[in-house]
């Protein structure tokens, strides 16, 4: 399915302040399956249970490669709280996956690697563009407007 192009400029419309996290994983090792192969598939069996069930937090996120060795997600949240609340949560999918993931990444002696990145920005302290495509990145989480101002306007801090 193709995603509605937006004529025009628009910028994302968060209210307050906006919420990433990236998280990835590295195959060091291509022809060792059996131990980045359980790494690979525990994030989607996460992303379906947050886009099942929306009152976790989970606004949006992309699925990106660095072929052939690297994946990560792009994951936009309502809240830190939210996020840190989801990792912490024994009813969810990512408490019970987070021992078996140090589990095989320790035993699989560098075959793989995980990584992650929290960034929680201000308002004001983000800056997006989107012109003549569809509604992505921060603005298919938090909507979006038309740009009007340019970059310095968007962010109300000097660039």
């Amino acid at each position: 399915m193709r995603d509605k192009i937006q004529l025009g400029r628009r910028t994302a419309a968060p209210d307050g302040e906006v919420v990433v996290f990236l998280i990835g994983m590295r195959v060091n090792h291509l022809w060792a399956l059996h131990r980045w192969l359980p790494v690979f598939f525990a994030m989607p069996a996460m992303l379906r249970e947050l886009v099942r069930d929306r009152s976790a937090g989970l606004l949006h996120h992309v699925l990106l490669t660095g072929l052939p060795r690297t994946y990560y997600v792009v994951q936009y949240w309502e809240s830190k709280e939210k996020l840190l609340d989801y990792a912490r949560s024994p009813e969810r999918k990512h408490h019970s996956w987070w021992g078996r993931l140090n589990r095989y990444v320790r035993e699989s002696k560098g075959h793989v690697g995980i990584w992650h990145e929290m960034y929680v920005v201000p308002p004001g302290r983000y800056e997006s563009l989107y012109g003549d495509m569809p509604v992505s990145g921060l603005g298919k989480a938090y909507g979006v407007a038309p740009a009007g101002a340019g970059a310095r306007g968007r962010m109300k801090v000097a660039v």
